[in-house]
């Protein structure tokens, strides 16, 4: 039988490890590493990592939320999504805490999803994606602030949302590839 297909953890012998930018949320190193018969230095975001959440109603259609993102100067459409940030939070809890901060929804359904690495040669962001179903409204509502303030919510058929990522209509990261994973195991 053939060798599954899969990503190969490859330790390196890091030399110098120093912090070239501290950030709000992430920092930047430069990482002197051997590698081969010589050395590298890579200057990489140290990221705390990400959840994400594909939240499904009854009818099929997903949960998408509107914001502005400055980096790319558009209010895209994605997934409630957040920060492994919090000192002890397991990512299932941290997606149920995004879920009910961004939609202020709970649900009784979770099961991972899909996960992956955001952009590996310069980030150490890993995005971990869990499916959310049965859903019903959180006990409390949130206050959001800054770009959370004018957040856009939409249920739209998973169809739709896969026919606009493939028609290049939408373009955030986190959200096509949840939804085409999600489409792809119909």
């Amino acid at each position: 039988m053939p060798e599954l297909l899969s990503d190969e953890r490859f330790p390196v012998q890091v030399h110098d490890s120093e912090r070239v930018f501290d950030g709000a949320v992430w920092d930047v190193f430069r990482d002197r590493f051997a590698f081969g018969d010589g050395e590298l230095v890579r200057e990489y975001q140290k990221h705390p990592g990400a959840v994400a959440v594909l939240a499904e109603d009854a009818q099929g259609r997903v949960l998408l939320i509107k914001q502005y993102r400055h980096p790319i100067g558009f209010r895209d459409w994605a997934l409630p999504a957040g920060l492994l940030d919090v000192d002890g939070e397991d990512p299932l809890s941290a997606a149920q805490r995004e879920l009910a901060e961004e939609a202020d929804l709970v649900a009784s359904e979770w099961s991972p999803l899909c996960e992956f690495f955001s952009s590996p040669g310069g980030s150490s962001e890993r995005i971990i994606v869990f499916r959310a179903r049965r859903l019903s409204a959180a006990k409390q509502s949130f206050e959001r602030t800054a770009e959370e303030a004018d957040i856009e919510v939409k249920w739209v058929p998973l169809q739709e949302v896969v026919a606009a990522v493939l028609d290049g209509r939408l373009r955030n990261a986190i959200l096509a590839i949840s939804v085409l994973n999600a489409h792809a195991r119909l």
